[in-house]
């Protein structure tokens, strides 16, 4: 998985899933991670979804994450402000 650190953030790719039957995160996926989250991909509440689920398992506000790119995509990238490199890869774990 490629995650980058620059300016106090880190960013990595991600692929959603909507409208899956619970909200996880499966594991690698290619160069990011997979992750299925139950909310539709409609007026935006899957990304919504995608920030709250990732800001509680990084224990971070929900204002420190941030889709950086492919808002209107199932291939996301996501930055993270606060936390490691580390820290994202405990997260496969």
């Amino acid at each position: 998985m490629q995650i980058t650190e620059k300016d106090g953030a880190v960013s990595f790719s991600v692929r959603v899933q909507p409208r899956a039957s619970r909200d996880e995160i499966v594991g690698e996926y290619r160069e990011g991670l997979k992750i299925r989250l139950t909310a539709p991909p409609v007026d935006d509440r899957a990304n919504e979804a995608l920030r709250k689920l990732l800001a509680s398992r990084l224990n971070v506000p929900v204002a420190a994450v941030r889709i950086a790119a492919g808002e209107h995509s199932r291939n996301k990238r996501v930055e993270v402000r606060g936390v490691t490199v580390a820290t994202i890869e405990a997260l496969l774990g």
